[in-house]
């Protein structure tokens, strides 16, 4: 999609170069301004498209994620995000060459609306990406993570017959910070448990579950401070993008009141 997006940019330009860098007050006089204006038939046709585009986008993910629409088909969430993000960049992507670069009056409101809501969309997936979520793409609440943890002091019980003070050393590696505040090493772990004369199978399993304790840990920590991170982000993007679907709205009502159409 990344590809797509990049080649259609690449194409607007290389088709709409000469006239795009054509001064405002001598587009007129160009051979192709009925073409690339915003009323013309290539102009006026990337404003039609850019905002079905994100019309589209916008619609089938709320219809998804809030009402389960299409879930058969988008059975993970993160899929459907990734279509919604193409749609809501490649749609804006159109609308800038619709307007051939010039702004001016309640469109330029709307136009900048839309680069908000395209940047704090940008910051959105970067938050989305980083809370815990499920195979189909649902968040993790903290007691599904917490319910992954496994009785390790158990296992090493039983399975290793190992004593407690060095199962207490063990869950130190899976929790135990150094003074620059990362995680002890596992190296370190490795050559304890070798000093030790743990069988190599035993220093493998040992050292994948710390690795795994330490993952779920990390999850644990984060979870809580990037949902409500979301739930600000959606403070920002919400009003940016109403606002946007607003203007637009009347900016479409008003070309047509005034007799714009497109080829038909």
């Amino acid at each position: 999609m990344v590809l797509i997006t990049v080649l259609v940019t690449l194409y607007l330009i290389y088709t709409g170069y000469d006239y795009y860098q054509t001064p405002y007050e001598e587009r007129f006089y160009h051979p192709h301004h009925d073409w690339f204006k915003p009323s013309g038939a290539f102009g006026h046709g990337l404003g039609i498209a850019g905002t079905l585009m994100i019309l589209f986008g916008v619609v089938i993910y709320i219809a998804r994620k809030r009402y389960n629409f299409m879930a058969k088909t988008f059975r993970r969430l993160k899929y459907l995000l990734e279509f919604h993000i193409f749609m809501c960049t490649l749609g804006p992507i159109l609308i800038l060459f619709h307007t051939a670069f010039k702004f001016g009056g309640i469109v330029s409101v709307a136009f900048w609306s839309m680069v908000a809501v395209v940047l704090s969309g940008v910051v959105g997936r970067f938050i989305y990406i980083q809370i815990p979520r499920s195979i189909e793409g649902r968040a993790l609440t903290l007691s599904e993570i917490k319910d992954l943890q496994h009785d390790w002091v158990s296992v090493l019980h039983e399975e290793f017959q190992f004593d407690d003070q060095l199962i207490h050393a063990i869950m130190g590696y899976t929790e135990g910070e150094g003074r620059n505040g990362n995680k002890k090493s596992t190296r370190q772990l490795a050559r304890m448990l070798k000093q030790r004369q743990v069988p190599k199978k035993g220093r493998v399993y040992i050292l994948r579950m710390v690795k795994q304790e330490r993952a779920l840990a990390r999850k644990i920590a984060r979870l809580e401070s990037m949902q409500n991170l979301f739930k600000y982000w959606h403070v920002a993007h919400l009003p940016f993008a109403l606002v946007m679907l607003v203007i637009v709205v009347l900016h479409v009502a008003i070309t047509l009141a005034f007799g714009y159409k497109w080829i038909f």
